[in-house]
């Protein structure tokens, strides 16, 4: 086997079993996909971030790609081929003109690292195959807070709106983002 299994792999319900069983497990060093990705990036190495594979529940990967939205740090997701259009897709919402990494088939013949913004990615990424690693930059705190402070009021509503959130929702992070109260921002749209 390849990789470290267990790592984003049912290896880790494996793993569990065999303690609950009280047998001794022991990690023998391999590739990690992560890790190798990471190194070759180009991106902060410092910190990062693993998110693994994005949940498929449309709730729960909005909270994620919101996470991913706020990290600071080098975050790191796994993807399958035939989802990897809807991923950056979805990615392209949020992360501005970060740097991307799209590393696959690591530590195969066929390794391949893309690198670009957001856009650059979806224009190179057409029909690939084989294990994907999307590395993405963190954001600069202060890059966000000015970007989302140089925008009217309708415009930061915008912003939220084309991710996808609800008029509860963008209420709430323009109040957050702003340091202004719920109510205050409500006004502003009723």
């Amino acid at each position: 086997m390849r990789g470290h299994r267990g790592i984003s792999d049912p290896g880790e319900v494996i793993a569990k079993k065999a303690i609950k069983e009280g047998i001794e497990v022991i990690p023998i060093p391999g590739a990690c996909a992560a890790i190798s990705g990471l190194i070759a990036s180009g991106l902060d190495t410092k910190e990062f971030t693993f998110f693994g594979f994005l949940p498929l529940n449309k709730k729960l990967r909005k909270e994620k790609l919101e996470e991913i939205e706020a990290e600071s740090k080098t975050a790191i997701i796994y993807e399958a081929p035939h989802k990897l259009k809807e991923t950056l897709k979805d990615l392209s919402n949020i992360v501005e003109n970060r740097r991307i990494v799209l590393a696959r088939e690591l530590t195969k013949i066929h390794e391949e690292y893309i690198r670009g913004d957001i856009s650059e990615i979806i224009n190179k990424s057409e029909n690939l195959k084989g294990e994907m690693i999307i590395l993405i930059e963190g954001v600069q705190k202060e890059k966000k807070e000015n970007f989302l402070n140089n925008l009217d009021l309708k415009e930061h509503y915008k912003f939220y709106e084309n991710q996808g959130l609800e008029k509860k929702e963008i209420i709430k992070k323009i109040a957050k983002d702003r340091g202004v109260s719920k109510n205050e921002v409500y006004k502003k749209f009723v």
